[in-house]
């Protein structure tokens, strides 16, 4: 369970947010709206542990989560603007690193996103919804219980769309949690919304 107790962010000399409170269970799913500079993406950056809040804590099972940033690091997964894939990698290599930390498959998580066809294609030559399909596929592989996402569905198609929820339903059943930032729908069924701003 992720738990926040009145959050407050600065970024320079402009607050972004404060008082900001909510819970995420097991198996839960967190929508973040608003509009742009509300401070969606601030709040994910927060909960990876990028940056502090200068009030309010966040609790990991009723715990500091930032007591131990290295144990908090591997628990959390986070997917940015940026889809952090490396061009001159084939799309499997670029998931054979996050494989091999995890035992996991990475030929099962392209073929999870609909990549099994370009395995061995360099990852600059697939289009940016490729691109945004194989840093998808990266998530699964991580073994992170939260799972932060900062408009997961850039750039994807409807099918592509259906595959992710895919992912999503996989891992909140095996009780994991997802927040994302999105300005749509995303494939997801009982979820919590918190507007920003």
């Amino acid at each position: 369970m992720l738990k926040a107790e009145a959050l407050a962010v600065f970024r320079g000399e402009r607050l972004i947010f404060r008082d900001l409170s909510f819970t995420v269970p097991e198996g839960g799913a967190l929508v973040l709206a608003g509009a742009n500079g509300a401070g969606k993406s601030t709040l994910l950056r927060l909960l990876a542990g990028l940056i502090r809040p200068i009030a309010g804590r966040l609790l990991w099972q009723d715990r500091d989560a930032f007591l131990d940033l290295a144990e908090h690091a591997g628990r959390v997964a986070y997917l940015g603007h940026h889809d952090a894939v490396k061009p001159g990698l084939t799309a499997a290599e670029n998931l054979r690193f996050t494989a091999a930390l995890s035992g996991g498959d990475a030929n099962a998580a392209l073929a999870a996103m609909g990549l099994s066809d370009l395995t061995e294609l360099p990852a600059r030559m697939l289009s940016a919804g490729q691109k945004r399909r194989l840093a998808l596929a990266r998530l699964p592989l991580s073994n992170a219980a939260l799972w932060l996402l900062d408009e997961p569905t850039l750039g994807l198609d409807a099918a592509s769309i259906a595959r992710f929820g895919e992912l999503l339903t996989a891992h909140r059943a095996n009780g994991g949690l997802v927040i994302a930032a999105t300005h749509v729908p995303l494939p997801l069924t009982d979820v919590q919304a918190l507007r920003l701003g």
